[in-house]
């Protein structure tokens, strides 16, 4: 398969990287940081993702998979002390690289045979503190987005869905807090066997919740 990984350089994305790649399927790293094996492209640049797009397209002709792992995080103590300078990055990081990248690989994604797409959510999403209240609002809209999305593929051999975690842990994270349980929290090798798992799905438009204390972890698990 054709794989595009957007934010292929954080610990999701090289845990998505390396899970495919490991399959012998053919993985395109995208990643602003110019990470190693990523190319460095800047996601809210929409003529730069156009012209990721047409590359692909040139190329390959289609995709099979794209997983969207652009993130980042912001926060308050309060709800008084909400930043809109965090509204405003979370929107371009959570939102707006998402849409870049739906709008213009969807024709390559119908092209597919099977085509799967999916962005990671956060319980937030569902019930934002109040310091969580700009990430709490820039997930749900991802989440909402993406569903818009999944329901554009209706009638195609791809779906779009999106995964819930908690928070992700990884062996770095594990490492530097070595008494900390991390509970609830989503390996990030788990995350890309979900990830792997939507292939044995044809669920579209759903929410899978991944966390520790959901009676379903894997793609075929439970829907939100």
């Amino acid at each position: 398969m054709i794989i595009l990984v957007t934010g292929a350089g954080g610990p999701a994305g090289r845990a998505v990287v390396r899970r495919f790649t490991g399959e012998g399927h053919t993985v395109i790293g995208v990643d602003r940081s110019g990470a190693e094996g990523c190319l460095p492209v800047d996601l809210l640049d929409a003529d730069a993702v156009a012209r990721l797009a047409a590359d692909v397209r040139a190329e390959y002709g289609r995709v099979d998979g794209i997983v969207h792992l652009v993130g980042g995080w912001r926060g308050s103590k309060t709800f008084a002390e909400t930043s809109l300078d965090d509204w405003a990055l979370l929107h371009d990081l959570l939102i707006r690289t998402l849409q870049h990248v739906t709008l213009a690989f969807e024709p390559l994604l119908k092209a597919s045979e099977r085509g799967r797409f999916a962005i990671v959510s956060a319980k937030a999403a569902e019930r934002p503190t109040q310091g969580n209240a700009a990430y709490g609002t820039a997930k749900a809209a991802s989440e909402a987005w993406t569903l818009a999305f999944a329901d554009a593929l209706v009638g195609t051999a791809s779906t779009a869905n999106i995964l819930v975690v908690k928070a992700l842990v990884h062996e770095d994270m594990r490492a530097a807090s070595p008494g900390r349980t991390f509970p609830g929290f989503t390996d990030v090798d788990d995350l890309a066997e979900a990830i792997d798992g939507l292939w044995r799905t044809e669920a579209n438009g759903t929410r899978i919740d991944l966390t520790a204390d959901a009676p379903g972890t894997k793609a075929e698990g439970k829907t939100a």
